[in-house]
């Protein structure tokens, strides 16, 4: 009986999601717009920035210099006077600003070290943090080039090749599908399992279920099963048709392994989303208590940035948290082709954390249906 009720609790989740319009609006959004829209306009990625060039010396390397900026990561150059530049920069027109002084090849060929001047808009953070990097790297290529050319300087023999793994390309849209994906099932499986919970104490049906000849596992455990079994379903047409389909990422793993992985980790958040939900008394509540949950989720977890990059008090921390191993199981898989061999310490890892939440989460539900009794 306990799976019977377990069963049919779980059909009214389901049946209680479908009457509500914005979270299917919700769900649907997540896994399209929202993934397809974030992946294509990630932060880090520099496209058709505008670029000014004084050139004092008019001479064979400046130009070309100016030569080497072309679409999409810079508009064609725009060359400019020292005295406009200063007028350019503060109207917004340009984002980066190279001066190149007089008598620059002159110097350049006499063994000289003659410097370059680049302007940044800083105020256009994520262009200017990458882009300077591009134009200096850049510059730095033309000049060496030109230098070994007229002075007849010897190429070194030794030559580096760059091959990029999993990203030959190095597209960022690729990178950033996965992590949207990975995101939004967070996002969601949060969302609708506490959303569940708050919906039935404001609709006075959590007082209806504790007269039945059910019990608190019962319930929760129907809630766990039906959202987890919305949030997968989500994902498994997201991967076909959004990631797959319309950006074109190539999944080098399998897909199966993957929502396997996925089902563990929605296990675990799903408990904790009945754990906010039990905490705040309000949907209100509960969307501020999302917000101090989730950001730290998503942005220590290594999907934004690598977990090397950070303190390691955080790093130690954060292995308590499902996000951390559900990114590194996701990556491996998809982007790496791993097998069960490799990733199932991390599935591991998330079955336990999953555990203990929802036996903490279990706890909670407990403790605020006794007090509603």
């Amino acid at each position: 009986m306990r799976l019977a009720n377990i069963g049919t609790l779980g059909v009214k989740e389901l049946r209680s999601l479908v009457r509500d319009p914005m979270m299917l609006v919700l769900i649907v959004y997540s896994f399209t717009l929202a993934i397809y829209s974030a992946a294509t306009a990630m932060p880090e990625t520099l496209s058709r920035a505008a670029i000014s060039i004084v050139d004092e010396d008019r001479s064979p390397v400046s130009a070309r210099i100016a030569g080497a900026f072309y679409p999409p990561y810079f508009l064609p150059p725009v060359p400019i006077t020292q005295g406009e530049m200063d007028g350019r920069m503060d109207a917004g027109l340009d984002t980066f600003a190279l001066d190149i002084p007089p008598d620059f090849q002159r110097d350049l060929l006499a063994g000289r070290q003659p410097t370059i001047q680049l302007n940044v808009d800083a105020t256009r953070m994520s262009q200017a943090f990458t882009g300077s990097g591009y134009v200096q790297t850049i510059v730095g290529e033309e000049v060496a080039a030109f230098a070994r050319r007229y002075r007849a300087v010897e190429t070194p023999q030794v030559e580096l090749v760059l091959r990029a793994r999993f990203n030959p390309e190095l597209k960022p849209s690729w990178f950033g599908a996965i992590m949207q994906l990975i995101n939004q099932i967070t996002m969601l499986s949060i969302v609708l399992a506490g959303a569940a919970l708050i919906r039935e104490r404001e609709h006075g049906t959590l007082e209806h279920l504790l007269v039945m000849p059910v019990t608190p596992f019962e319930i929760m455990t129907a809630k766990v099963w039906a959202m987890a079994l919305v949030v997968l379903l989500a994902s498994a047409f997201c991967i076909a048709l959004v990631v797959q389909g319309l950006m074109g990422v190539p999944i080098q793993g399998s897909v199966p392994l993957f929502l396997a992985g996925a089902a563990l980790h929605v296990f675990a958040t799903t408990s904790m989303g009945i754990f906010l939900g039990t905490v705040a008394r309000s949907m209100p509540q509960f969307g501020l208590l999302l917000i101090l949950v989730l950001l730290p989720l998503q942005m220590l977890s290594g999907g934004s940035t690598p977990r090397e990059s950070m303190p390691e008090f955080v790093q130690v921390v954060m292995l308590a948290a499902p996000t951390t191993h559900f990114v590194s199981l996701a990556q491996a898989i998809l982007y790496r082709g791993a097998g069960l061999s490799v990733v199932w310490p991390k599935m591991l890892m998330l079955a336990v954390i999953g555990g203990a939440l929802f036996g903490f989460a279990l706890a909670r539900f407990r403790e605020s249906v006794a007090r509603i009794g």
